[in-house]
């Protein structure tokens, strides 16, 4: 059975056609993915769907019924929830809260919060969903903050689950425990649609998947008939390149020394621990290690963005321990942040602004803003980076999160650096534009760069770093040159690799 489909829907925003009479179906209790690259409108017709928006053409059939959805709350009622890509939860407010506001059970006229417990760890209990109940949600994971989207969702008997890149900012670990949710979830009859650009994880746990492009459907598969390389294919229109070709490099001299360096939190708690990195000239090392083990800290140490208990950061042989931020980007660092809109962009700003972001003093005289030298800038690094927009007068919050994703990466690395401090590089960004940051990371190695790359994508790690440095607890606990991703996955467990699994990595590798 059909239970939902999708028949000749268009959505514009004024001449741009976001949505192209796609035609499309889901069938009842199945997981289907929605693929495609970043801007393709994948997010838009679920918005459709879940009455976000409202379809110039076209009609929708929910349960094999024509439906005109016209608001979420209309939708809630139909029996459909959206888990969006940016959790809409309250910092202040606990997790039971966040899950029952505007459905909160009443007695005698107040809202009774021992039945909202219950209630909440009777839906936790029949899908595996553990939250703390009482806990604020500042306090909590960002692995936890998505399963109260999911028990609110449940809460309110939604039958039909739209998740919107529910993968972007979790690690591995989380990854699977959702993929496992997932899984419950369609055995208890539920409807899963799920938004990636991801194709490992689509062939992990979809059913079948729609590829979308540039707005249109270009085909629906089932997922056990198909491959990685196919369904990259039908993306992006070509061949995608999905393992990378590294050329041997020369390394030179260090260019970036983290000596002996250590960090407090406030609760007088070790955050990093005597953490010793070098980085020469023409190499790329790696830092693996799950969220939360102080990839965070260190990203934000050697950037300026917070100041070390101890230790010393070099720089081209010069103390920039103290420094700030500004005087280190002037002494050759770039910086792509692991949290683009947090620290990359001004998503209010136009493109050529955000282009210009701490480089300004290059493109000013007399005070004054040169336009005509920042637009030219500005058109040469939209082209180079192949950052897809209307104009370099949108505002950065108009763009997919791949094109704000190359935005940030095409500043970074047309200011001519000595050092790269790329973190999450490729988070929340397609196929595609993946294997075009990379090949940008691997030109700059290529230039004689220092590269620091922290990365939750192991894959990632083992094919651009020439060397690994694993974290855990926020002490670096192993480094060398070649890792397999049981070994790497162990090391940042914090486990020991029993020494006959280790011979047997060892081999492989040699094997390999």
């Amino acid at each position: 059975m059909n239970i939902i489909e999708f028949k000749g829907i268009t959505k514009k925003f004024g001449d741009f056609i976001a949505n192209d009479k796609i035609d499309l179906t889901i069938k009842k209790g199945e997981i289907h993915c929605l693929l495609g690259e970043n801007g393709a409108g994948k997010t838009t017709l679920m918005n459709n769907l879940f009455g976000l928006y409202n379809p110039e053409e076209g009609e929708i059939f929910l349960r094999e019924k024509p439906c005109k959805i016209d608001n979420p709350h209309k939708a809630i009622e139909l029996g459909l929830g959206m888990i969006h890509q940016h959790f809409m939860l309250i910092d202040r407010l606990t997790t039971t809260e966040n899950i029952i506001v505007g459905e909160e059970p009443l007695k005698n006229g107040l809202v009774d919060m021992k039945k909202a417990r219950e209630q909440v760890k009777q839906i936790s209990d029949n899908y595996h969903l553990a939250v703390k109940t009482n806990e604020k949600i500042e306090n909590i994971s960002v692995g936890e903050q998505q399963r109260v989207e999911i028990l609110k969702v449940l809460y309110r008997k939604a039958e039909i689950l739209i998740f919107d890149e529910p993968t972007a900012v979790l690690t591995p670990q989380e990854v699977n425990n959702l993929f496992t949710t997932l899984r419950e979830l369609k055995a208890g009859g539920k409807t899963i649609i799920f938004i990636t650009h991801k194709l490992e994880e689509t062939m992990n746990i979809s059913d079948r998947v729609t590829v979308l492009r540039k707005g249109k459907v270009i085909g629906t598969v089932n997922t056990c008939d198909t491959s990685p390389k196919e369904l990259a294919r039908m993306m992006v229109g070509r061949e995608v390149l999905l393992n990378v070709n590294k050329e041997k490099s020369d390394v030179g001299d260090n260019v970036l020394e983290v000596k002996d360096i250590s960090l407090t939190g406030k609760h007088k708690n070790l955050l990093l621990k005597n953490i010793n990195i070098s980085i020469r000239k023409g190499e790329i090392v790696g830092i693996a290690g799950v969220s939360g083990n102080g990839q965070l800290e260190l990203e934000e140490c050697i950037a300026g963005l917070r100041k070390v208990t101890s230790g010393k950061i070099i720089l081209d042989s010069e103390d920039i321990t103290h420094a700030p931020t500004g005087i280190r980007r002037k002494r050759g660092l770039s910086h792509i942040p692991s949290d683009r809109l947090k620290r990359g962009l001004v998503p209010s700003y136009s493109l050529a602004k955000n282009i210009i972001l701490g480089n300004q003093d290059s493109f000013t005289k007399n005070g004054f803003l040169l336009q005509n030298d920042i637009n030219k800038y500005c058109k040469e690094v939209l082209e180079k980076f192949d950052v897809r927009c209307q104009s370099m007068n949108d505002t950065a919050n108009n763009l997919s999160g791949g094109n704000q994703q190359k935005l940030v990466i095409g500043r970074e690395l047309s200011t001519d650096p000595k050092f790269i401090l790329a973190a999450q590089p490729t988070r929340g960004v397609d196929v595609g534009a993946i294997e075009f940051i990379h090949n940008n990371i691997l030109e700059m190695r290529k230039q004689n760069k220092a590269i620091l790359l922290i990365s939750a994508e192991l894959e990632e790690l083992l094919s651009l770093a020439d060397r690994i440095l694993v974290i855990y607890e926020g002490e670096i606990v192993s480094k060398k040159n070649n890792y397999t991703k049981e070994e790497l996955g162990l090391l940042m467990a914090g486990k020991k690799v029993p020494e006959e699994e280790k011979k047997e990595l060892e081999n492989r590798i040699q094997n390999d």
